[in-house]
Order: structure tokens, then C-alpha cells, then sequence
């Protein structure tokens, strides 16, 4: 009976192994969408310059898009070629606002930075997150991301 368990464990050990040798670990599941044909009916019904990369990075890919005519919000998501999360908010709310809903309730606000002549507020969370946040006319633009702040700033060059 020892000699079967045996046999037995010794099977189970070699699936194991092979299993873990002939693996491959799967690409990242999220899809790719194409941000562009959104992108032109936002900017049409909006009523306030919709922001978004000419092009994205190499390696980089929208993952989500989204436009919302009443009330105005205009959502667009990314993955960098490292796989971390990089978003940009526009809406006609105030910045306050903004930043509790898409960085933390309890944000933490750091020094302003200028970006293009441009002054942005920055904010960051427990987590790590990052925010760059700019308030023009009724306009809040959030760009956040666990991505460093100089990605951030890069991704907030690249907005036109």
C-alpha cells in the first residue's frame, strides 16, 4: 500500500513539473479599442475642447473609451507597455470633485506644476496613484495613473 502512494505521488510530482515546463503564460486579455471615432463625437457635442494623444506610445493601448453627453464626461483609458493604468477625465465639475472621485476620497495635494505654460495641481493617494488636475473656464481635466509623474506629465504633453 506505501509502495502505491508512492508511485502515486511520484505521477502527480512528474504532471506537475511538465505542466509548469510547457506552460505559457497567456497575453494580457485586455483588448485594444480604437479611441479615434469617440473621440470625433465627443469633440462635436461636448461643448468644451475634448482632450486626447494624437497617437498613443509604443506599447501603449486604450483599453476603455467612453463619452457622456448629459452630464458632459468624456472618459479615456490606457495601459502603458508596462501594463499600468494611466486615465484622463474631463467633465464640468469642480476639481475637488474630481480628484474624490477618481484619485481618493482623502487625496493628498502636492505643488503645482506648469506643463506647457499650463499650471496643474497634483494629487496622490495612499496607493501610490497620481494625479495631475487642471481647472479652465468649467472644465476639470484629470489625468491620473500608477504610472510615475513624469509619465503623467509626458501623457499630458502628448494632449491635444
Amino acid at each position: 500500500m506505501i509502495g502505491a502512494l508512492v508511485v502515486l505521488l511520484a505521477v502527480i510530482a512528474g504532471f506537475v513539473v511538465f505542466r509548469e515546463v510547457i506552460r505559457e503564460d497567456p497575453e494580457s486579455p485586455v483588448d485594444a479599442v480604437d479611441y479615434q471615432q469617440p473621440l470625433g463625437f465627443a469633440r462635436e457635442q461636448a461643448g468644451f475642447p475634448v482632450l486626447a494623444p494624437e497617437r498613443l506610445p509604443d506599447g501603449w493601448k486604450a483599453t476603455n473609451v467612453d463619452f457622456t453627453p448629459e452630464p458632459v464626461h468624456w472618459h479615456l483609458g490606457v495601459l502603458t507597455d508596462e501594463g499600468r493604468y494611466v486615465g484622463l477625465e474631463q467633465a464640468v465639475v469642480s476639481e475637488r470633485s474630481m480628484v474624490r472621485t477618481y484619485v481618493d476620497p482623502e487625496p493628498s495635494q502636492g505643488a503645482d506644476i506648469t506643463i506647457d505654460g499650463q499650471s496643474w495641481s497634483t494629487w496622490t493617494d495612499q496607493g501610490g496613484d497620481t494625479a495631475l488636475v487642471r481647472k479652465e473656464a468649467k472644465v476639470t481635466t484629470l489625468v491620473v495613473g500608477s504610472v510615475s509623474q513624469e509619465v503623467l506629465v509626458d501623457y499630458v504633453e502628448s494632449l491635444r
